[in-house]
């Protein structure tokens, strides 16, 4: 084939002249350049964000309460928690385990340290569980009604103990998430994006699955409203819990992700400057 055969054969197929299909290296660019951005933000910037994030996931706790105090079946319950989720994505928020994919993506491109994600997962974290802590409060003096429901929610985590169900349902729960956030990189559609968040929320409250920042929230409310637990047994469960999501996200998602794309990969490193952070701020 003659170089004029194969441009024209590419401008058919695409722009992309590489063996890697266009909307998958499409999707790979917006995800490094997202995860630079995110990383790059101002300390304040990370707490600011992850207070709202903690917030905006307490909007579908509450919806969660509302429709299990009703209904009992954790499955509407789920679908109805999917309102914080969308919230998440449309005001721009971060949640811990959303961390995942984007910012790991971004560092392996070169295009951000591991300081800077360091930065991003401990400042977020804290932040989601202050946010998340404030917010249960006000929903548990607004409805009072739900201590019960909340109560048995907490005590289903905390009384499950450690043992290989209990790490299975963590690990599940991080890939769940964070093949959520793929699928919401993976389309420029808005609707696309809602229609994962719905997907993740079903999959994560409804299949009751071990979520970190979410269930303390449910724990921290329980708390709130009376309940015989302690903040010693939230972190307990907490502290095996976020290692095992963070376990499921990244070898389950994200490390296969990196691989299918390495080619991409190997050509971000190629460009990227040697020192990202001090790129990023002579930018």
């Amino acid at each position: 084939m003659s170089d004029t055969e194969g441009d024209a054969r590419r401008r058919e197929l695409g722009d992309n002249s590489g063996p890697v299909e266009e909307e998958v290296e499409e999707s790979f660019d917006r995800t490094v350049e997202e995860g630079a951005q995110r990383l790059n933000r101002s300390f304040r910037d990370v707490l600011i964000t992850g207070l709202f994030g903690g917030f905006e996931i307490g909007i579908g706790i509450m919806a969660y309460l509302g429709v299990l105090h009703e209904t009992e079946n954790h499955l509407l319950a789920g679908l109805a928690f999917s309102a914080g989720l969308i919230a998440l994505l449309l005001a721009k928020s971060e949640l811990f385990t959303e961390g995942f994919l984007v910012p790991i993506a971004a560092v392996v491109a070169r295009e951000a340290s591991y300081a800077q994600l360091g930065k991003l997962w401990g400042g977020t974290l804290i932040a989601n569980l202050v946010g998340g802590w404030l917010f249960m409060a006000l929903i548990m003096t607004a409805f009072p009604q739900w201590s019960e429901t909340i109560t048995k929610e907490a005590n289903h985590f905390l009384d499950a103990g450690f043992n290989w169900q209990t790490v299975c349902l963590a690990v599940l729960a991080g890939s769940t998430i964070t093949l959520m956030t793929r699928m919401q990189h993976g389309t420029d559609s808005v609707t696309g994006k809602i229609a994962a968040a719905v997907v993740g929320a079903f999959l994560l409250y409804g299949m009751q699955l071990f979520h970190s920042i979410l269930d303390s929230l449910l724990i921290f409310g329980a708390i709130h409203a009376g309940a015989d637990i302690n903040y010693l047994e939230w972190l307990g469960w907490f502290s095996y819990v976020v290692v095992f999501n963070v376990l499921g996200g990244i070898l389950l998602v994200t490390a296969l992700r990196l691989v299918s794309a390495s080619k991409l990969v190997k050509e971000r490193r190629e460009d990227a400057p040697e020192n990202p952070e001090a790129a990023h701020h002579s930018g």
